[in-house]
């Protein structure tokens, strides 16, 4: 017997891309050159060699894409903007051209009824900002609240959901601490010098954004898992919580609280690995938002080791199946993840900013794609999202990562995310078994299971 799942009204489904994950046109139009051009013309950081000097060359196909979109069923597309296409030096005079190409995007999306919402970053500094120390130069803040006022006085009337940051911990440890997202380095306590200075641009660009009375929402995106404790010993708990605020608290709490996790900035401060943050910064980062963010594709469970540095935790599998990236799927665990941001941040508005999974699509001989891995992954995510919507949370939209297969970072193009297969080599686009067991979802607004 069948059970139908209802989404509350005006439930808004999307898919999600990013810039330098699709756009290609690398050097087109006058943009200039991000850390991840560099980075991925690095040799031996990116697999197969790969670039995303073309990736989908949605720079010129854009319009088909909005097509599909339109095809698939989506009600909103959230994309990001490349800042080195609008400021190629990161600051001075923007480039017309390059802050035309969203212009036209977005009146496709408009003309299309699909609601645009923008991500200020996803990751593709410009590399002569890089040149002058990147997110560990303060200067960098100032320089990203003008390109967001650039952007907010260009597009302000026509987006009604903003993003400033698309997952400020990647950003930070993957890029600063562990050295395998541009710009490459390897050093934790700049990592956490990075992140305050991702947080402070956060909050600069909200001052400015609300200075502007534009009339939409503005936000940030964070990922994270949920943490469950290996044990009920009170070591692993710790060991837990310490993980859940190095990969959530640290980010949230100075946004939403005001203050960053008392406990884990003790822990950090005794190890001596703790920068100088100027905690009067947290007045600005902790403007009021409008909604968080959340990022979400697998949960973990932690266990104390003193052998772990810095967080003497370590994680444990929990023996589940894997996605082709390796992760494990834990669909109950976006739930508990949602009822816990829900308590503990006075019941935010939410949206699901990603949600996704990476599998080995073929097209068949007949041009068909049949990633039922992929059908099974989203509708166990999405009845886990209403679960937590009848528990109280207040949940406003889903947006699928992603909408097209891509770049998809240090894994090159190796990796399949998409509910759209594209040939590299032809840049034909197929539309996957998902993506029309999508549109039934968005367009039904429920569930069939």
């Amino acid at each position: 017997m069948s059970q139908k799942i209802e989404f509350p009204k005006n439930f808004l489904w999307g898919a999600a891309t990013a810039s330098y994950q699709i756009e290609g046109a690398c050097i087109a139009d006058g943009k200039g050159e991000s850390i991840w051009d560099r980075f991925s013309h690095t040799p031996g950081k990116i697999a197969n060699g790969d670039t995303g000097d073309i990736a989908c060359n949605h720079y010129h196909l854009y319009k088909n894409d909005v097509k599909l979109m339109k095809e698939i069923g989506l009600k909103g597309y959230r994309f990001s903007i490349a800042w080195p296409r609008i400021f190629p030096d990161g600051k001075g005079n923007p480039n017309i051209k390059g802050m035309d190409f969203y212009k036209r995007l977005v009146d496709q999306l408009l003309e299309n009824d699909i609601v645009p919402a923008v991500t200020l970053y996803h990751w593709d500094l410009p590399q002569k900002l890089q040149d002058l120390g990147g997110w560990l130069n303060r200067d960098t803040t100032d320089y990203y609240a003008e390109y967001a006022a650039y952007i907010f006085k260009e597009l302000g009337d026509q987006i009604p959901i903003w993003i400033t940051h698309n997952e400020p911990w990647v950003v930070s440890h993957l890029g600063h601490a562990q050295g395998i997202h541009a710009p490459g380095l390897k050093d934790f306590k700049k990592a956490l010098q990075a992140a305050h200075h991702l947080l402070l641009s956060h909050g600069k660009a909200v001052q400015i954004f609300r200075q502007s009375n534009l009339k939409g929402d503005i936000g940030i995106t964070f990922n994270m898992p949920y943490v469950y404790p290996a044990s009920d010993s009170a070591a692993d708990k710790e060991a837990a919580a310490r993980k859940f605020e190095y990969s959530m608290n640290w980010f949230t709490d100075p946004v939403l609280k005001g203050h960053y996790p008392e406990r884990l900035y003790e822990w950090y401060k005794n190890k001596n690995i703790l920068p100088e943050l100027d905690l009067d910064d947290l007045r600005t980062i902790s403007q009021p938002v409008d909604f968080m963010g959340l990022n979400y594709y697998s949960s973990e469970i932690a266990k104390h080791d003193p052998s772990e540095w810095p967080n003497e935790a370590a994680w444990v599998s929990m023996g589940r199946s894997v996605t082709d990236m390796g992760w494990q799927i834990v669909p109950e665990g976006l739930h508990d993840l949602l009822v816990k941001l829900n308590r503990d941040y006075n019941g935010i508005k939410i949206y699901i900013t990603e949600n996704g999974a990476a599998f080995n699509d073929i097209v068949t001989p007949e041009g068909r794609v049949k990633d039922d891995q992929r059908i099974d992954y989203l509708e166990k995510h999405f009845a886990e999202a209403n679960k937590a919507i009848q528990a109280g949370v207040n949940l406003a939209g889903y947006f699928v990562w992603s909408l097209l297969d891509n770049f998809e970072w240090a894994e090159g193009y190796a990796k399949r995310f998409g509910m759209v297969y594209v040939d590299y080599e032809t840049q034909k686009r197929t539309v996957k078994d998902s993506g029309y067991w999508f549109k039934k979802v968005a367009e039904s607004n429920c569930l069939e299971l």
